[in-house]
């Protein structure tokens, strides 16, 4: 079955042709980051604005590079939700003119489920059951997953997601946007292995595995005020604070729920301290317990991932009923 994927839930315009759920034949992105270094943050207006313009060139390529053709696709995926709502009407109005158009089956996608699913995008795929942390800009939870269709959120962040926690506390360290990246390089040039300054790793011992992030923002902040540490030493403490969290509350999960897997999502999952920490950690090893994390480019927004996650749910749904949701959320 090929499918056609369309994603634009943010500042990316994506499209992917993919074929039964695990082999990419084309993923074209094109992102309207530098546009939003501007304002140092994502701007929707203008995210949507530059998608209006890009979905079509997108589109083009993205057939030409899988050399197919609308005609030859078997059904359209689309981003339905969450993200901004500007942005998704862009998707979703495209997808619904060609799957009425070429009378193609039309699968609506939660954008959340479908970032695990650039894990089945990967020469090795997860065994379920398993525990997926997702970590975004917008979102972090970590959800048991026991099949395809047993899915259950366990928990997730109280206030801000790990992902724009990181932005908020680039921006307070001057480092510009995106906070990812930025912070991750500013992180590798404190060299020294003490650090006087001691973030705060909020909810790190709680019993349940909810996340919350503004806190240590708010301290990060503190910090930077007194001009008493670097920006490259808070920019080091906050992500180490960060990663110890994610890293200890994904383990808590797996020790308390059987699970052969544990599975890292979205765009915070490319950080390269937060995957050592994972692929490395002793807990994980002698459970034998696999951790499966994508190739950094399928862990931000893509399409692929939209077409893989249509394939393995197949909510084939009438045109009428397709609509941007910007809040949409698992059925718990």
């Amino acid at each position: 079955m090929t499918i056609l994927g369309i994603e634009t839930s943010c500042d990316e315009t994506s499209a992917a042709v993919v074929l039964n759920g695990r082999t990419i034949l084309s993923n074209v992105v094109s992102s309207s980051v530098d546009f939003h270094k501007k304002t140092g943050g994502i701007v929707p207006e203008v995210a949507a604005r530059k998608q209006v313009e890009s979905i079509i060139p997108v589109l083009d390529e993205c057939l030409s590079l899988a050399k197919t053709t609308l005609k030859k696709i078997d059904a359209i995926a689309v981003t339905a939700g969450p993200g901004l709502l500007g942005s998704l009407i862009v998707g979703t109005a495209t997808a619904k003119t060609l799957a009425l158009s070429l009378n193609k089956p039309l699968i609506p996608v939660n954008h959340l489920l479908a970032h695990i699913y650039a894990n089945w995008l990967e020469e090795n795929i997860p065994d379920f059951p398993l525990i997926s942390l997702i970590v975004s800009g917008g979102h972090t939870q970590l959800i048991l997953m026991k099949n395809h269709k047993d899915i259950k959120i366990l928990g997730e962040t109280r206030d801000d997601a790990a992902g724009e926690s990181f932005d908020k506390v680039a921006r307070i360290l001057n480092l510009g946007y995106p906070g990812g990246p930025a912070i991750e390089k500013k992180a590798l040039d404190f060299k020294s292995k003490e650090t006087s300054l001691v973030l705060p790793k909020p909810l790190i011992h709680s019993k349940d595995y909810d996340f919350s992030f503004s806190g240590l923002k708010t301290a990060a902040f503190t910090a930077f005020k007194t001009k008493k540490h670097t920006a490259c030493e808070i920019a080091h403490s906050f992500q180490e604070a960060v990663c110890e969290v994610l890293v200890k509350k994904t383990v808590k999960a797996v020790l308390e729920n059987k699970v052969n897997s544990v599975v890292l999502a979205g765009g915070v999952s490319a950080n390269k301290r937060l995957r050592e920490l994972f692929f490395k950690n002793e807990q994980l090893e002698k459970m034998k317990i696999k951790v499966y994390i994508p190739k950094i480019a399928l862990c931000t927004d893509n399409a692929a991932s939209i077409a893989s996650c249509a394939f393995y749910h197949r909510n084939i749904t009438q045109l009428e009923q397709v609509l941007p949701n910007s809040s949409l959320f698992f059925e718990n």
